[in-house]
């Protein structure tokens, strides 16, 4: 069974950063992709960043262009983002999402949703920047 288990994050003040990461065990497939999404109160959740194990390639979407940059120690399973200079419009929980297989890809994040991809999801870690 897939288990992703998010940690890292906290209250910050604006302009501060935090690293969220996001340890995934029980791939039974040698490549992966996972993602990060974010959901504040009252919105639609939004894809943060991707990355991909098989070749490493990363997509972005709108919120996490920029100042965010995600990676991954393959051999740990674990994905990291880094967000700096954050903002308060940043607030909301922070989800990983996993799919795996044969080269599995990281799709789009600014476009049409596709969250629904993702087949394992963690419980989610709370963000909260202070103005």
């Amino acid at each position: 069974e897939v288990q992703l288990v998010e940690s890292g994050g906290g209250l910050v003040q604006t302009g501060g950063s935090l690293r969220l990461s996001c340890e995934a065990s029980g791939f039974t497939f040698d490549d992966w992709a996972i993602g990060w999404y974010r959901q504040a109160p009252g919105k639609e959740r939004e894809g943060v960043a991707c990355i991909s194990s098989s070749d490493g390639m990363t997509v972005y979407g709108d919120s996490g262009k920029g100042r965010f940059a995600i990676s991954s120690d393959k051999a740990k399973t674990t994905v990291y983002l880094q967000m700096n200079s954050l903002k308060p419009e940043d607030t909301a929980v922070y989800y990983c999402a996993a799919n795996e297989g044969p080269s599995p890809p990281c799709l789009d994040l600014s476009g049409e949703d596709y969250s629904s991809w993702y087949d394992y999801w963690g419980q989610g870690t709370q963000v909260t920047v202070s103005s």
